[in-house]
């Protein structure tokens, strides 16, 4: 009897784009089991590569999920922004990273994209609310020390802003200066972070 072929790890054989491939399984296996659920070592099988190789091109399931879903951000981005820095100014930081990133169309048009289709998709909801709440809210939430239901509010007016300006194109918040809305919106946000 012989052996069977042992597969050896890494790429497998004949494909020049591995984190193209891992990216579409990602997307697949995300989409079938939502954030929580999808594990690097099921993408990996479904990808046909060795989990090691997984994490050579994404050090984190959150960082995948925000490359598969071709997010302008991950939460190695915002985590830190959120958390390091005067508590005092939290607010006014956060208001201005997210009024930063959803300026540009190339980062707007992304996120805009997932939170319609959250809205109207209700397995791209479950994602969706799984990614922010488990990779990002509560992360920070449980760093700072606040409630997650302080965050989950902090968010949800954030989310509400994002609407109003680039989805419902409400005037005058539409065409309000990012300095205008940070002096508006930076207090109420600071407030939940205050505990």
């Amino acid at each position: 009897m012989s052996k069977p072929a042992r597969r050896r790890p890494g790429r497998r054989p004949g494909s020049a784009d591995t984190r193209g491939e891992i990216l579409a399984a990602a997307r697949r296996v995300f989409a079938e089991k939502g954030f929580d659920k999808a594990t690097v070592r099921g993408i990996a099988k479904e990808a046909e590569v060795d989990p090691a190789l997984v994490h050579h091109y994404f050090d984190t399931k959150a960082g995948m999920f925000a490359a598969a879903m071709q997010l302008p951000i991950t939460p190695d981005d915002v985590i830190p922004l959120v958390v390091e820095g005067p508590r005092e100014e939290l607010g006014e930081r956060l208001v201005r990273f997210l009024l930063g990133v959803t300026a540009a169309p190339e980062t707007r048009e992304p996120l805009v994209a997932l939170i319609r289709s959250a809205m109207t998709n209700e397995p791209a909801a479950a994602m969706f609310r799984e990614f922010i709440t488990n990779a990002v809210l509560f992360q920070v939430a449980d760093r700072l020390g606040v409630p997650h239901l302080r965050i989950e509010a902090a968010f949800g007016q954030m989310l509400g802003v994002i609407l109003a300006r680039y989805v419902l194109e409400l005037e005058p918040i539409a065409g309000a200066s990012e300095d205008e809305l940070v002096e508006l919106l930076g207090p109420t946000i600071q407030r939940y972070f205050t505990v």
